[in-house]
């Protein structure tokens, strides 16, 4: 489970040191549960964005919805409380999976409320057998308060509290995570069991797999949470990890990665089925779980405080010097390792790679052309009273209260039908960023969903490290860093690879969010700003609109569709028509401004054009 391409990153992670990870303000890079930088003021942001993909393959509501849980309880075990989701959905068509893996998003993100404002739905056939769900949640904590999963203090107790511990999701980590969807040894036995063709062989690997698809209980997530905030704004716990892919066993073996040790009995652990084996009680991924390490003479407060909010709960070992991770049952060692085994010393790969010739983007369908309100009117985007600008047009704005600031967040993928892998990384950050830039905010960092086929590949290997190349020199050239991120491999099904999809998201920080760009107002100019296809000029652009926004009635990023398609998003945004003529095709990144003719000679962008005006 733990040596498992999902856990362990064994093919990624030689590639994964290319990415820039640190910079100023950056208070947790990569190797925590989630990054976390500095916003000033005292304040500091959580962010990560994670895969749910062969869940929601097989079971979309459910696939999706823990998707979410899992990624909130990320930010909440950095000490952080939940202020937004964003996803990035990419199917092959509006179908029934896809609209239950919308209804997992809003049913878990609604019940738990944390407002879902940004992300992205693409349709194309190449997502048609194996879907990407990407769950991305941004959280605010004090900058000084940073919690962490590592065990510390030998002698302290290790607390597992929330829902109980069942089978549900038993090989999630390994089953789906880490191998090709339809690759089952019982798939040559589809005919004899009435399937029939290709379509049942899936069917059956899938009906197989069901039972590694965890199940959510957002109700028991919500007091997850607070009980957790309330842990930790009381200074209750020393170590706080979330208990998600291979359950105690990958948790427990994170905890004790940096020299700790851990002895956990499993016999005291709550179980909602009483017949399970020691190995299913360690690796199971009953969701709506946390592991705490508290300090003994504080273990019958932070009982208290998970009896008020209902949470089963169990002291269930406690921390050694010894640095193995050693599990007992009634009595009996179960069995005894270190934990740099499993965690810091597992396998790791050189992927082979095979360059593959240049390959143009492939047409985009019609459906991506077409508007994705119905499916963000789904969502609570209101919650928490914190959203200044709603999801439809580029990033999403919340305030941070008490103040004016704000914070601009995105999430982002490649164009559609893109098969340049370098220029599906870069893009995805560049998109993501100008997308912040346009809501007025300054990019601070970004998270990473690096969703690929079958590494083992040496054509996918080098997609792989080629995107990688890409997120890298694209953050470079902004200058902002790469502060968490997640890999989900092996996104095939019966030999059908999906094209490079690495998903980018970025935070930026707004100064007043009184002023950000709206909407465009009669008389206003409307303006083209281009930049040419190199990065230093695409971050250029970045910069000038971020710093230009306070003077903007309304920016917005020319992408998919091309810039008809941008005019007609901002009339329907501003619900106001305007007069343009659109100039002949442009290369490299652009975006759409509206302003007072007054502003325009002061804006000092040298491929600034008018093409036309407001009303």
């Amino acid at each position: 489970m733990l040596w498992s391409e999902h856990c362990g990153y064994k093919h990624s992670a030689p590639l994964l040191r290319r990415l820039p990870s640190a910079g100023e303000g950056v208070l947790q890079g990569p190797g925590e549960n989630a990054g976390v930088v500095d916003l000033g003021d005292g304040l500091a942001v959580a962010f990560k964005v994670e895969s749910h993909n062969h869940p929601s393959a097989v079971e979309p509501f459910q696939g999706a919805a823990t998707g979410v849980g899992g990624i909130l309880r990320d930010i909440v075990a950095m000490g952080a409380r939940p202020i937004a989701l964003l996803d990035g959905l990419r199917f092959g068509s509006p179908d029934w999976s896809f609209r239950r893996a919308v209804a997992g998003i809003g049913q878990y993100g609604n019940s738990v409320g944390v407002p879902t404002v940004g992300g992205e739905a693409v349709f194309d056939e190449a997502y048609e057998h194996n879907p990407l769900v990407n769950a991305m949640c941004v959280g605010l904590l004090p900058a000084e308060r940073v919690t962490r999963a590592g065990a510390r203090g030998t002698g302290n107790v290790v607390v597992l509290y929330g829902a109980t511990t069942g089978r549900d999701g038993i090989g999630g980590a390994s089953v789906l995570a880490s191998q090709e969807l339809g690759a089952s040894p019982s798939l040559a036995m589809a005919s004899t069991k009435g399937h029939g063709g290709l379509a049942g062989m899936a069917a059956l690997a899938a009906d197989e797999k069901r039972p590694s698809v965890q199940i959510g209980d957002p109700f028991t997530g919500k007091k997850l949470i607070e009980s957790s905030l309330e842990l930790v704004e009381g200074g209750l716990v020393a170590s706080l990890q979330d208990c998600g892919a291979a359950g105690l066993a990958s948790a427990l073996a994170e905890m004790a990665r940096d020299g700790a040790g851990v002895d956990v009995h499993l016999d005291r652990v709550p179980l909602r089925e009483e017949d399970l084996e020691p190995w299913e009680i360690m690796i199971s991924e009953s969701q709506e779980r946390m592991v705490a390490v508290v300090e003994p003479q504080r273990l019958a407060e932070v009982e208290a405080v998970l009896d008020k909010w209902e949470l089963h709960h169990a002291a269930i070992g406690s921390v050694t010097e010894t640095g193995e991770l050693r599990c007992s049952f009634r009595g009996d060692l179960e069995g005894a390792i270190p934990a740099s085994f499993l965690t810091d010393e597992c396998p790791r790969y050189e992927v082979e790679q095979e360059p593959q010739p240049a390959r143009a983007a492939r047409p985009v369908p019609l459906a991506n052309h077409q508007s994705t309100a119905w499916i963000y009117e789904q969502y609570d985007q209101l919650v928490q009273s914190r959203t200044v600008r709603r999801p439809g047009l580029d990033a999403a704005v919340l305030r941070l209260r008490p103040g004016y600031r704000g914070l601009a967040v995105s999430l982002d993928g490649p164009r559609i039908g893109e098969l340049d892998p370098f220029a599906a990384g870069a893009g995805a950050v560049l998109e993501a960023a100008r997308n912040v830039a346009c809501a007025g905010g300054r990019p601070l960092a970004l998270t990473d969903c690096l969703n690929f086929a079958n590494p083992e590949k040496p054509e996918i290997g080098w997609e792989l490290a080629q995107a990688i190349e890409g997120i890298a020199q694209a953050a470079e050239a902004l200058g902002i860093p790469v502060v968490s991120g997640n890999v989900s491999l092996y996104n095939e099904t019966d030999g059908r690879p999906i094209p490079p999809t690495p998903v980018v998201g970025c935070v930026g920080l707004v100064e007043d969010v009184r002023e950000i760009p709206s909407l465009w107002r009669s008389g206003d100019s409307i303006l083209l700003a281009a930049a040419g296809e190199s990065l230093a000029e695409q971050a250029a652009l970045i910069e000038f609109l971020w710093r230009s926004a306070s003077r903007l009635s309304l920016a917005h990023d020319v992408s998919e569709g091309g810039l008809e398609r941008a005019i007609a998003e901002a009339a329907a945004w501003s619900g106001a028509e305007a007069e343009v003529e659109l100039p002949a095709d442009h290369a490299g990144a652009a975006a759409i401004l509206a302003v007072s003719p007054d502003q325009v000679p002061g804006l000092g962008w040298e491929r600034l054009v008018k093409i036309g005006e407001v009303g």
